[in-house]
């Protein structure tokens, strides 16, 4: 038997940041993980670069069943504060499109200064030992299939669901569950849409077009790229959407943002009458979409007719007017998600009624703490799930 003040299930990001932090306070600390190697999801993200946060980061973009759950965590440990440590590392990086952070070499770079670190802050790192049992009343006692372990304080950071390849379970989720913590929801979150029937038919010929729109659901909108696929949408649009549709809902797209259609049809039909339909939407979409749409239901709901060929003099107005309308109103219910295997992102978790917001500890349950994807907290695609790593096991690590 080997006692600790504190002992870290999970050594993803999340709890590499809590360890890291709790040794730098003295504290003793073991963390443990059933892995051969630590941070196997950061090695991975950004295209193997790690979009290890982002500039924009506010707590409006976090979706959680309690909005203001996270304004905490990100105010006390800020995406400056990372951006801070990966200086002092070192670690050259880059500004990609809306404020998303990577590294300029490979994500390994996060993960090895992470190490150091733990290595420096007298962490205990254990990797290579599956957790058989945990039980607590006046500390915590875990077994592992190499030794059993003792601390007063115990740190869940294992993690959600998505990505089930990578070694993600529902661990967390069900240890949490037998302290008596509640569970909201749990759902995948920036994961890509699938359809059927005829938009299946539609999209499966365009699988691999990619093409920027402004993608609706509800009050959230994002314009960012979206992806066609051989099974329905995906891309950074359509990722970003996910989080915010549930089952049966409809999504809106507007294929031509920023852009009046109807100007711009118009215009065409004056200045080139005798082109097609399909020939004049070339110019404004790329030429794989522009002719699927022609001849689509989007196109004949509006002007009755096969018209892809149909030269432009003879649309009236109010029917070009209609189908403009039509592309900036492109209205869609997905059959479906790609799931977890897809899944950025575990959407809903532990609640966050049982949680402190300031120190990420259980409130009916002393010394049991929860940080990362298991808490009911995911951010947009784009580093913000990172920075909710960061700043919850910041949060966690200065409490234990």
């Amino acid at each position: 038997m080997q006692n600790f003040d504190v002992i870290i299930l999970g050594a993803g990001a999340a709890g590499l940041m809590c360890a890291m932090t709790a040794g730098a306070r003295g504290r003793r600390v073991l963390l443990l993980d059933h892995a051969e190697a630590a941070g196997k999801k950061i090695l991975i993200s950004g295209g193997g670069r790690c979009n290890f946060t982002n500039t924009g980061v506010v707590p409006e973009r976090f979706v959680s069943g309690n909005p203001h759950f996270a304004r905490s965590a990100l105010a006390r440990y800020t995406q400056h504060d990372f951006i801070a440590l990966v200086r002092r590392h070192g670690i050259a990086f880059h500004e990609k499109t809306l404020g998303q952070l990577f590294c300029d070499g490979s994500a390994r770079q996060v993960v090895a200064m992470l190490l150091a670190e733990c290595d420096a802050a007298g962490v205990d790192v254990r990797l290579g030992h599956a957790v058989t049992e945990v039980s607590g009343g006046g500390g915590f006692r875990v077994q592992t299939d190499r030794g059993t372990f003792e601390a007063p304080a115990l740190v869940l950071a294992t993690g959600g669901l998505s990505i089930p390849k990578m070694g993600a379970t529902g661990f967390a989720l069900d240890l949490a569950a037998r302290f008596g913590l509640a569970l909201t929801e749990i759902r995948p979150g920036l994961v890509p849409l699938t359809f059927a029937g005829a938009d299946l038919a539609l999209m499966q010929p365009l699988s691999g077009l990619a093409t920027e729109v402004l993608a609706a659901c509800g009050k959230q909108a994002f314009r960012e790229a979206m992806l066609f696929t051989h099974r329905g949408l995906s891309g950074p649009a359509i990722l970003q959407i996910s989080s915010y549709w549930r089952e049966g809902a409809e999504i809106r797209l507007d294929l031509l943002p920023g852009r009046d259609a109807a100007t711009l049809l118009r215009a065409a039909k004056q200045a080139r009458p005798n082109a097609a339909l399909r020939t004049v939407l070339g110019d404004m979409l790329p030429a794989r979409l522009a002719q699927a749409l022609a001849q689509s239901s989007l196109a004949q709901s509006s002007l009755a007719a096969r018209l892809g060929d149909a030269p432009m003099a003879t649309l009236r107005d109010k029917a070009l007017g209609a189908f403009a309308t039509s592309l900036h109103d492109w209205r869609l219910v997905p059959a479906g998600s790609e799931g977890y295997a897809k899944a950025e992102v575990t959407l809903g978790g532990i609640d966050t009624a049982g949680l402190s917001q300031k120190t990420m500890e259980a409130k009916q349950v002393p010394g049991l703490f929860v940080i990362g994807e298991a808490v009911d907290v995911s951010g947009w695609l784009g580093g913000y799930n990172f920075q909710w790593a960061w700043s919850s096991g910041w949060c966690a690590g200065m409490a234990v």
